[in-house]
């Protein structure tokens, strides 16, 4: 059975219609008499949405219960077995309850997938893997439901459901998306039309990508060589001169006045005859034009202009930027130059661009080189007609001219012409022309006249001499273009050579890039990094680019191995040997570049290995005497309860209970911090983001210290703050008994509050000795207490935990001197904004209110409970969100 296909309705907001237009595509394929049936659809109670699914077949969703709760989720296994043509499944990004088959909801539709069953689905842009940063920095919060770009890219399918941001704001506003109640927030936050219109270029831009992307393979498929303008694409000529940074920053303000416009810089390193770039200039280049949002390329091209157009044929350029020659008017006569040539071959759909600059005709610096090797065709047939024509021609001149010029002078004419046959078509052509003009002037000019015969032995050894003397020329010049084609050629190879040290010293270590500059400078369809285990292990393709790369060395044009398990394999023509030195040092490279992938993720799990050994000691070091010491006070205190020895007063059994309940909390207060730097260090932390006042959630934060120690100052006018309030509630607790513990008797902690521009400042101030400006980093460290801390004091978990929190939710916490003396933590959270909002309010449509903002409060002194309490409003995220 053959793999299903995919069709995705991609969104560029929440409440465009995806889901009703994949409901409307179920009903279509089920009147054409398709087996389609509903997988799962989350209609968000929308009354539009929920009446399209009347009509449709529908898989019962499975229950599951976790932590006391039960969700639904989409019945794979039901769906199997139920085998339909085509299924329809809503939310690709969804995160599933954990226990499900599968972690996130993609996962369940790849699996459809290759089972052959058809699936139609949807998602949103901000839900691009991707995209995550650009959507953050649009909305203001991190997408947390996310769905690899691969996924979505290998769909069959991609249909871009688009509306208007005003018209989705009147869709809002009439109650269409969300219930009446949330819509004023929702459009002052999330569904701002500066967002809204950020979000839609968004989604059009990924999507004409990805069409651009059909197309080329469209193209390549069929063989199109011609230029289609479905968008525009500059081509900027580079010489490595002066002049390239003009001709970039004259490209940009071209692509900028076109939405969508590319910049493909290019520089072509020709083997006869290219004048030498500045490395360095080309390094400059390289760095403007990627600034500037382009590409830079690097190609190797014998003909200049053929290869510079066509690369821009290959990459469907719509124009090409060159820059006015540097030639000097007397070089002309060696030709029109690369930006005439091009203008006049690029044909009626690719625009030629001659753009001036401060180097015009100041001249190229060192001369043109000539190619005495790889000659063209045409080359070779002006050496021959040189070499055999025009001493015909020459010869029916000088035999009708009445001045006789004499033998000699003759003779120089007819070498002239055997030297330039040498220059034209190389060793032959010119041998031709000494042994054809030696016969022309024995039969012509050496007496007797118009026989093969010499009367005067002097003629004899002038032409003899004269043909020594065309063979010996010729032979150099041969020998002089062959020499200067081969320092044209390594002169090429060491520019190569000299980039891709560049590269490395650059640290440009990304294996698909450099497998692309193979493509490129060799002219490959594609280009894959294969290696194995051993001998008899199949291959695998630890990097590949282009279309269809080979899985076997042997069934490429072109491999290279590189050592005994691993090789370079290149498709698409037949390289001549003299290449093969350059792929070589191109092949070691990719291994160095693969090896050096693998080490660096090596490094970084062994210094996450380091760093949890370092945490386990210090824990080893803090359990040996700090939580040994609450459970020896408990453990005194309950053999003292039950001896019978001693006959104990009421006073004393309280006082008794009393040390067992204070050495509990102690205990459990320890415990609860080394759970909360375990899941710090695990990254198992994951804020639920809710907008909140923080006059509901500080109080709260000071239940475990005495009453009449601290200070609040929470001005009501305070804007709300983006936060999760379970982790600000333990972030300012931790905060607070430090200042607590470190402040002297009878001056009490200040904890105030501002905000000024986005952010709200929580300051915790106490008078106690302060910390030194060197220990102000050191003491958010785990495991460290300053000074002359007493060791039943905690074992220095309280401010990394606090720390971690608050960087958990966009935060910072920060120590300052306290003027006068002493020492001032300063909390900084986010204000509310919109990606928050919409978040919240998504959430409470499809999961119903939240949980009380006390519960994390009240659970933090219960230890493990508060972890099962942190979970379950993970879980709760997971469901939440914009879909």
């Amino acid at each position: 059975m053959g793999r299903g296909r995919l069709r995705i309705y991609l969104g560029a907001a929440p409440g465009v219609g995806k889901t009703y237009a994949m409901l409307s595509e179920g009903h279509r394929r089920v009147e054409r008499g398709a087996d389609c049936v509903v997988g799962f659809v989350e209609h968000h109670g929308r009354p539009r949405t929920e009446v399209m699914l009347h009509g449709l077949e529908r898989v019962e969703r499975k229950e599951l219960v976790h932590r006391g709760a039960t969700f639904t989720e989409m019945d794979v296994d039901a769906l199997l077995a139920r085998g339909p043509a085509i299924a329809l499944v809503d939310e690709l990004a969804h995160t599933n309850v954990p226990g499900s088959r599968n972690a996130k909801r993609w996962q369940d539709v790849e699996e459809l997938l290759r089972a052959g069953i058809d699936v139609v689905t949807t998602v949103n842009i901000q839900h691009l893997e991707s995209l995550g940063d650009v959507v953050e920095s649009i909305t203001g919060v991190r997408q947390r439901e996310t769905v690899p770009d691969e996924v979505v890219r290998r769909a069959d399918q991609i249909e871009l459901v688009d509306m208007d941001p005003q018209a989705l704001r009147r869709r809002m506003a009439h109650g269409n998306i969300y219930k009446p109640d949330k819509v004023d927030a929702a459009l002052s936050n999330y569904f701002r039309p500066g967002n809204l219109t950020a979000l839609r270029e968004l989604a059009l831009l990924w999507v004409a990508d990805r069409a651009d992307e059909y197309l080329q393979e469209y193209r390549g498929e069929h063989g199109i060589r011609s230029t289609w303008q479905a968008r525009e694409r500059i081509v900027v000529g580079l010489t490595g001169g002066p002049e390239g940074r003009t001709l970039i920053r004259r490209a940009s303000r071209m692509a900028a006045k076109g939405s969508g416009s590319e910049i493909l810089a290019v520089y072509i390193a020709r083997s006869d005859g290219l004048t030498a770039a500045s490395p360095k200039e080309l390094a400059i280049q390289r760095t403007l034009v990627e600034d500037l949002g382009g590409t830079f390329h690097h190609v190797i091209g014998d003909d200049v202009p053929d290869a510079l157009l066509e690369f821009a044929r290959g990459v469907n350029a719509t124009q090409i930027v060159l820059g006015s020659s540097r030639r000097k008017t007397w070089q002309y006569v060696f030709g029109p130059g690369v930006g005439a040539t091009v203008a006049r071959d690029s044909g009626p759909d690719l625009d030629v661009h001659i753009v001036t600059h401060e180097e015009v005709a100041k001249g190229r610096g060192l001369p043109v080189a000539r190619s005495g090797a790889r000659l063209g065709r045409a080359r070779i047939l002006a050496g021959w007609a040189v070499g055999v024509i025009f001493p015909m021609l020459l010869c029916l001149l000088l035999t009708h001219v009445e001045a006789d010029p004499g033998l000699a002078n003759d003779m120089l004419l007819f070498l002239a012409l055997t030297v330039a046959a040498a220059l034209l078509g190389g060793l032959w052509p010119a041998l031709a022309s000494a042994a054809f003009g030696s016969l022309l002037l024995n039969y012509y000019f050496a007496p007797p006249l118009h026989r093969f015969t010499i009367s005067d032995p002097k003629n004899i050894v002038a032409i003899a001499i004269f043909f020594g003397v065309a063979v010996s020329v010729a032979s150099v010049v041969d020998l002089a273009a062959r020499r200067t084609h081969q320092a044209a050629r390594l002169r090429a190879e060491s520019e190569i050579l000299s980039f891709l040290a560049g590269s490395v010293l650059r640290g440009e270590t990304a294996l698909p890039a450099l497998l692309e500059r193979v493509r490129e400078t060799f002219a490959m369809e594609s280009v894959a990094l294969l290696e194995r285990a051993g001998d008899t292990e199949p291959w695998t393709r630890a990097g590949s680019v282009g279309p269809a790369p080979v899985d076997r060395p042997e069934d490429a044009d072109v491999d290279m191995p590189i050592g005994d398990h691993m090789a370079l394999a290149l498709s698409g023509r037949v390289l001549p040997a003299e290449d093969r030195r350059v792929l070589g040092a191109f092949a070691a490279q990719a291994a160095v570049v693969l090896d050096r992938q693998r080490l660096v993720g090596e490094a970084e799990e062994a210094r996450r290995l380091a760093e949890g050994n370092r945490i386990r000691t210090a824990l080893l070091a803090a359990v040996s005497h700090d939580l040994r010491t609450p459970l020896a006070s408990i453990k005194a205190s309950v053999s003292s309860l039950r001896s019978d020895d001693v006959e104990w007063s009421e006073e004393d059994r309280a006082e008794l209970l009393e040390g067992i309940e204070d050495g509990a909390d102690r205990l459990d207060h320890l415990v609860g911090n080394l759970l909360d730097m375990s899941r710090l260090q695990t990254g198992t932390v994951t804020p639920l983001i809710r907008e909140i006042d923080l006059d509901e959630v500080v109080p709260m934060a000071l239940g475990g210290v005495p009453e009449d120690s601290v200070l609040l100052d929470v001005p009501e006018t305070l804007p709300m703050v983006a936060v999760d309030p379970g982790l600000l509630e333990r972030t300012v607790a931790n905060v607070v008994e430090n200042a607590v513990k470190y402040s002297p008797a009878g001056e009490p902690v200040l904890v105030a509050a501002s905000f000024l521009g986005d952010r709200v400042e929580v300051r915790v101030v106490d008078r106690g000795p302060g910390v030194p400006d060197e220990a102000k980093d050191r003491i958010f460290a785990p495991f460290q207490r300053h000074g002359d801390a007493p060791r039943g004091a905690g074992v220095g978990l309280g401010l990394a935990v606090a720390r971690g929190f608050a960087e958990a939710m966009d935060g910072t916490l920060a120590a300052e001197d306290t003027p006068g003396g002493g020492l001032t933590m300063v909390l900084t959270l986010r204000a509310a904004t919109a990606a928050t909002a919409a978040t919240a309010m998504t959430a409470e449509t499809r999961a119903g209110p939240p949980p009380r903002v006390t519960v994390c409060g009240e659970a933090r002194a219960t230890g493990p409970v508060a972890d099962m309490i942190m979970e379950d409003l993970d879980t709760e995220r997971q469901k939440a969100g914009p879909q």
